[in-house]
């Protein structure tokens, strides 16, 4: 007899799976990681990640047609698996101080390629989650256009960052360009994918003379950022000593703009 999850336990993993976040989590893992003596960690832990998201997606919704960042995933990362594992120490070092970017550029094109061709890579998440009444409306395209750019610009951040650290630098684990401006970007993406539909939503109420709850401001997208300003201090003063008057007002400002910002937000809510 096949064994079937329980009800919860399957609806709770297709509300994680339904998150355009999560196609994106291997690409994520990787560019955070790679770096010199971390090729084969980067991109075995990237891989992990994508066949266990696609198993968990197949197993929640049998039969489901794949969606494009399950394609790119999985033939991204079994390539370069495949091509490390024949490599050259040449070519390996090279992918352990590239691969951070051709990984970044990648998802890059896959955003802005996927709005050229109308068929923004997130809608095919969306979808999942929203009626099929809303598939075509206006608001529900838009929504769908700008998050999709939105992680398409934070990837080419990431990308411009890690390409400065490595050419101009020289120096793939730089704090600012390797590790503090790139988590910067996707974490600015990973709150704006899910303010945006709530600003959305709540507009569309208002315009259609509906109750419901006001636009969320944009106190709430950056308050996040704004609480990330203060470990980002602490960082720099540890790890760049030439610099620590830098992190102390990091800190300071991290903690009096995150404290401005929560009394906007409640002033929104």
């Amino acid at each position: 007899m096949k064994a079937e999850l329980p009800e919860k336990a399957r609806a709770g993993i297709a509300g994680f799976l339904e998150s355009p976040v999560v196609g994106m989590a291997p690409w994520i893992v990787f560019s955070l990681l790679v770096g010199p003596g971390r090729f084969e960690l980067a991109v075995g832990l990237a891989l992990g990640v994508t066949v266990v998201l696609i198993a968990a997606g197949r197993l929640v919704h049998p039969g489901s047609s794949w969606k494009l960042l399950e394609v790119a995933d999985l033939v991204f990362f079994a390539g370069l698996t495949v091509v490390g594992a024949l490599a050259d120490d040449g070519t390996r070092r090279w992918l352990e101080t590239y691969a951070g970017e051709v990984s970044n550029i990648a998802l890059t094109l896959i955003a802005f390629g996927s709005m050229a061709v109308r068929m923004p890579f997130t809608l095919q998440y969306a979808r999942e989650q929203v009626d099929p009444a809303h598939w075509h409306t206006r608001e529900f395209l838009r929504t769908n256009y700008a998050i999709t750019g939105v992680w398409g610009l934070a990837f080419l951040v990431a990308a411009i960052a890690g390409a400065y650290g490595d050419l101009v630098l020289h120096n793939p684990d730089n704090i600012w360009t390797g590790w503090i401006i790139q988590i910067l970007a996707i974490v600015a993406a990973l709150k704006f994918t899910s303010w945006y539909p709530e600003v959305v939503r709540a507009r569309s109420l208002r315009a259609r003379g509906l109750p419901g709850p006001e636009p969320p401001g944009p106190a709430g997208l950056l308050l996040p950022l704004a609480g990330l300003l203060v470990p980002v201090g602490i960082a720099v003063m540890i790890f760049d000593d030439g610099l620590w008057w830098l992190g102390l007002a990091l800190i300071v400002g991290g903690g009096l703009l995150t404290k401005a910002l929560r009394g906007a937000s409640v002033t929104d809510g």
